[in-house]
């Protein structure tokens, strides 16, 4: 027979058990069910996760258009998904499902095994002549770069070299979408959204000369 104090430990016990609430592993279950949902009720405009890489956490994004964001942790995560909420829509959900290609892309790009991206991507964040800025970056090829004058001239405003600066400085998707490949006319590295050591190591990966 349970005395009165081992009637007291065991309630104590339940009650402790109830605060400390559902264990991780049902919390991602219920999130992962979440995340099921509202793909299949075409609820979730923005998927986003985050990954590991060489130069640090990435943040992705995706619309069901295409990866729409990529983002270096020193832009503020909270910050990039106030933006996208704002600009695209507030239905925004930590669903990396919807982002793995983009990930298992990156990882090969990061280890040497990948020199060119095949993802679909939103270009919806970028207008006008940023956007054309931001398109032909992807036509400049693994292991090479050009000038900022250089991009400029072959979109057809030789003398918006400062307008494409902007063009790369808020390019939405960088690493797919590669500004780092954009040096200044005497080599040297200009500026980069994800820090100049990010910048170097892309290009010293990319073995660009």
């Amino acid at each position: 027979m349970m005395s009165i104090a081992d009637h007291e430990t065991e309630r104590t016990v339940r009650e402790l058990a109830d605060l400390t609430g559902p264990s991780r592993e049902a919390l991602a279950d219920l999130h992962a069910r979440i995340e099921r949902e509202a793909e299949a009720e075409g609820i979730l405009d923005v998927a986003y996760t985050t990954v590991a890489t060489p130069v640090g956490t990435l943040l992705l994004a995706s619309t069901a258009a295409g990866l729409v964001r990529v983002a270096y942790e020193r832009e503020g995560f909270d910050r990039v998904l106030e933006t996208l909420a704002a600009r695209l829509s507030p239905r925004i959900l930590q669903a990396p499902g919807r982002l793995d290609e983009a990930a298992r892309q990156l990882d090969e790009y990061f280890a040497g095994t990948r020199t060119a991206f095949e993802l679909r991507l939103d270009h919806s964040l970028s207008r006008g002549f940023r956007r054309l800025v931001q398109e032909h970056l992807a036509e400049i090829a693994y292991g090479r770069t050009e000038s900022y004058r250089d991009v400029a001239r072959i979109v057809g405003n030789p003398g918006a070299v400062r307008a494409v600066g902007t063009a790369c400085a808020t390019n939405p998707l960088p690493v797919v979408v590669p500004c780092h490949r954009v040096l200044r006319s005497d080599g040297s590295l200009g500026g980069y959204i994800g820090g100049l050591e990010a910048k170097t190591a892309l290009l010293q990966l990319e073995h660009a000369a």
